[in-house]
């Protein structure tokens, strides 16, 4: 028996699942994260040139290159572990160093992906994260001490997470050197890939939540070019009913509008998509760290319900405004193309009215016309019967002007009996 063939993307598919292995990290220790998007659509997107950055960056400490065509890839860069993924829209770099600096979140730290070398990248920065690891303090006053220094105190969320095993600390601000700062407090005998995944996640839910508010933006472009079409909408909408302007203007104008209102979802429509599935992602993120408050202070959760939440209602509203208006045009055309139907079946009746007037007189017409030709091929039938019959006229001593009175009469009825036979015939 021959064995059975896998299908040719059996290996592939599994190994997806395990392309993205979290990082382990010891403690303590520092993470650089940077996110960069290419400022065009994502199926325009060219990867080539993402692995040309990411092999300039490799070239310069003498690592080997990643396969052609990857998507992930972990190696050194001196005494970092450099961690490159490529997503659909944007590609991040993580490089993680042991040990932490005497200056909390120092800028040089950041050195370790290069200026200059992040100016060559194909895209711009979207976010930028330092990630402090540290031991946990022996108290919470401690603890709740330094990230006071090291946050602003107003928008500063700090929470215990994964049945205790760390506090987090973050207040989603840019600090002067251009990026965004969390600290990790981890519990002694915390497991170095348990470390790993909740700095990861936390540089996810900054990622996801920076697309995501790519939303807000276009949202805000939308809702400003629906605010110039809502009035010239709801005009034609309420004019409906009048007679001016002529239905045939006013469908035609509302068809413009239609069609402004269909190319606004097809250039917003993949954007909007967008923003939701990273919102569900950075919810899910925040979800999965089981956060614990730490004496009434604010958590990521209660932090992005107060601060992200509402961007986020205000993308669906744009989105669901934008599908309201089309809807509502949609049946604005409809009422409008029934509108111009009735009329044109009333003009159709007029003029099938029109016609059988016109028919009826040419009925008319026709019916006195087939009287005077009636009289007229009675009148040469009588002279062409007359020269027939004049012979016979003289023999009984009949005169012409007898005959003729004779011959009149008996040819008209015979003439107007013919043409009624053939006039019912072709009836």
């Amino acid at each position: 028996m021959p064995p059975i063939h896998d299908h040719p993307l059996r290996y592939a598919t599994v190994n997806e699942l395990h392309a993205r292995p979290f990082p382990a990290l010891e403690v303590p220790s520092t993470a650089v994260y940077v996110a960069i998007k290419e400022p065009v659509q994502a199926q325009n997107r060219d990867r080539g040139l993402d692995l040309q950055h990411l092999h300039a960056l490799l070239d310069r400490h003498g690592g080997a290159h990643p396969q052609p065509g990857a998507t992930h890839f972990q190696g050194q860069i001196g005494r970092a572990e450099l961690k490159w993924e490529s997503h659909t829209e944007f590609v991040t770099y993580t490089a993680f160093s042991r040990g932490l600096a005497k200056r909390p979140f120092d800028p040089a730290d950041a050195e370790v992906l290069p200026e200059d070398w992040l100016s060559m990248a194909p895209g711009k920065r979207l976010t930028s994260v330092m990630v402090r690891v540290a031991p946990l303090p022996a108290t919470d006053e401690e603890l709740l001490g330094q990230v006071d220094e090291w946050f602003v105190p107003e928008s500063l969320a700090v929470s215990r997470v994964v049945d205790g095993a760390a506090v987090i600390a973050g207040d989603f601000r840019i600090d002067p050197a251009g990026h965004m700062r969390f600290a990790v407090f981890v519990r002694p005998g915390t497991g170095p890939r348990r470390v790993g995944r909740i700095v990861q996640r936390l540089c996810e839910i900054e990622t996801y939540r920076a697309m995501s508010m790519l939303g807000l933006i276009r949202s805000r472009d939308l809702s400003t070019r629906l605010n110039a079409l809502d009035p010239r909408l709801s005009t034609l909408v309420s004019s409906l009913d009048n007679a001016e302007p002529a239905p045939e203007a006013a469908l035609h104008d509302l068809l413009t509008i239609s069609a402004e209102l269909e190319s606004l979802a097809v250039q917003f429509s993949f954007r909007f998509g967008a923003t939701a599935a990273y919102e569900a992602l950075v919810n899910q993120r925040i979800e999965v760290l089981r956060e614990e408050r730490i004496q009434g202070r604010q958590t990521f959760a209660e932090f992005m319900m107060r601060r992200y939440d509402p961007a986020m209602r205000t993308v669906k509203s744009a989105e669901s405004r934008l599908k309201a208006m089309a809807e509502r045009a949609e049946r604005a055309a409809e009422l409008l193309r029934t509108r111009v139907d009735v009329e044109r079946s009333a003009q159709n009746q007029k003029l099938l009215e029109s016609m059988d007037r016109r028919a009826d007189l040419q009925l008319r017409l026709q019916r006195t016309v087939e009287g005077l030709s009636t009289v007229a091929i009675s009148y040469y039938a009588v002279n062409l019967l007359a020269y027939v019959v004049e012979p016979l006229a003289h023999r009984w001593h009949l005169t012409h002007g007898q005959t003729m009175a004779i011959l009149t009469p008996v040819v008209l009825i015979g003439v107007w009996l013919l043409v009624r036979r053939i006039r019912n015939h072709m009836s």
